[in-house]
């Protein structure tokens, strides 16, 4: 147990395999994530250091975004593909003193960092499990903004704009309401903690789930490695791809799911009605005894309407929006929602 879980417990916490569960009360913490500010530890995110001298020229060849643009004031979203541009994980990157920072689903950071760590090579890099050092809180709602201006003296104000302080480093995410997350050492964060939550409520790890569904942004899970090329997941429209900087695993296929006509297949969201169970990985099909499927679940969260909401992968030629399923032979129709921002036409 780390020392921050240990001052968690505290705070009469439920905690499974680091993840923040609920603070006594699961719905009504849904409750107010849709309509109060809130306040979440994000311990179940993994955070990757990459230090040395190389670690921009290094990251440059592996990840789909231009690392170069990392100068302590903006992150950015970016992907980690196979050589045939399947999707391994999915980092917020940004830079930090003298390092890179990648956070990404903390189930995948080992094997992340062991495969990562294979292409070093002889450059001068150095990868590091920092998920104990630092703490991630997330915090959203209208009041958000003035209490990380109370707090720190002020705050980012768009989106991806990133402020960088002595013991803290705050991020501007994207969203339909104001979203943040805070990084600041383990000594910091108790702190840190009692003073935003005497205005912000506390909720679970699923509550910022939710609202990262909302936010159309999408994860990369055990269960979903190596599924969607980045463009399947909207990672284009994130500002997750550069397609100026050059050559880097997997560029050659991405590159030419841009530029050889439309994709094919994105990412919506979808309501699943209360009562059927679902996952990340689960196949989704557009019709009744069609056994085919047309797409797969990406990201799912409890909803605070009921049910739960998702991001789902879709076949955009093959769907039918009244009729896609959880099943082929029949069942409830799930209900498709309206992205936060455009895709291409």
């Amino acid at each position: 147990m780390t020392q921050w879980h240990s001052y968690l417990i505290t705070q009469q916490v439920e905690i499974a395999d680091r993840r923040v569960l609920h603070f006594g009360d699961p719905q009504q913490e849904l409750q107010a994530t849709a309509s109060a500010t809130i306040l979440a530890d994000l311990s179940h995110l993994g955070l990757l250091h990459v230090e040395g001298e190389d670690r921009v020229t290094f990251l440059q060849g592996q990840l789909t975004n231009d690392i170069r643009l990392l100068d302590g004031s903006r992150s950015q979203y970016t992907g980690y593909c196979t050589a045939k541009g399947r999707l391994l994980a999915l980092f917020l990157a940004f830079a930090d003193k003298e390092r890179i920072c990648l956070q990404l689903n903390g189930a995948l950071l080992e094997p992340a960092m062991k495969r990562l760590q294979m292409y070093v090579l002889r450059a001068k890099v150095t990868l590091r499990d920092a998920s104990s050092d630092i703490v991630r809180l997330g915090l959203a709602g209208d009041v958000a903004e003035r209490l990380l201006t109370e707090q720190f003296g002020q705050a980012p104000r768009s989106v991806h704009e990133q402020l960088t302080l002595p013991d803290a480093v705050i991020i501007r995410l994207p969203g339909q309401r104001p979203r943040y997350e805070i990084f600041v050492p383990v000594d910091k964060a108790p702190a840190l903690w009692e003073s935003l939550r005497r205005t912000a409520q506390p909720v679970g790890a699923p509550c910022w789930d939710w609202l990262e569904v909302e936010a159309g942004i999408p994860d990369i899970g055990p269960a979903t490695q190596e599924a969607f090329v980045p463009q399947m997941v909207n990672l284009d429209v994130l500002g997750g791809i550069s397609f100026k900087k050059g050559c880097y695993t997997g560029q050659e296929i991405v590159a030419r799911t841009h530029y050889l006509g439309k994709v094919k297949r994105r990412t919506l969201p979808l309501h699943i009605p209360a009562g059927l169970e679902a996952q990340a990985g689960d196949p989704l099909y557009a019709g009744e005894n069609d056994s085919e499927a047309v797409g797969m679940l990406v990201r799912v969260a409890p909803s605070p309407h009921g049910g739960l909401d998702a991001l789902a992968e879709l076949r955009l030629e093959a769907m039918q929006p009244e009729a896609i399923r959880l099943s082929p032979s029949g069942g409830a129709c799930l209900r498709l929602g309206t992205l936060p921002y455009a895709l291409p036409e």
